[in-house]
């Protein structure tokens, strides 16, 4: 009788601690799309973020960019159609995501801070950043 007592007392008090986790809030996702390629990715990554962002709009979203990938936020770029990326780019960040481009590319190609969009913040290394968002900060790797 002793053993069955303790067996229904420790399958309920599992069973509560269950419910009592599944009421807990998720936290939101956080993911980093990895843009380097140039204008083709660049726009498959806005278009991927936007659809992202409408099946879950309190995703924490960040896009780091390296090598040709910069070039989509600097002031004047446009998509291989003639599109203006400003547009895009200024109604995603409005939206919370952030674009983070790499200083060491600027420094490679000779392009100074002030030919970016002013939503593009400036880390030190894209591929750096890339690691630390994931090690450190936990974030999903999407590379469009």
């Amino acid at each position: 009788m002793h053993i069955r007592h303790m067996v229904l007392i420790t399958g309920a008090l599992s069973w509560l601690a269950l419910a009592g986790c599944a009421s807990l809030p998720a936290e939101n996702e956080k993911v980093l799309y990895h843009v380097n390629l140039g204008n083709e990715q660049a726009s498959d990554a806005l278009r991927n973020i936007q659809n992202h962002l409408e099946v879950d709009p309190k995703a924490k979203i960040v896009v780091v960019t390296h090598s040709k990938g910069v070039d989509f936020l600097m002031e004047g770029a446009e998509d291989n159609k003639g599109n203006p990326y400003s547009i895009p780019v200024e109604k995603l960040a409005a939206r919370g995501v952030e674009f983070r481009v790499c200083q060491i590319t600027l420094e490679r190609r000779n392009l100074d801070q002030k030919q970016f969009s002013p939503i593009a913040k400036f880390v030190p290394s894209g591929v750096k950043e890339v690691t630390r968002l994931q090690a450190q900060e936990g974030y999903a790797y999407l590379k469009p």
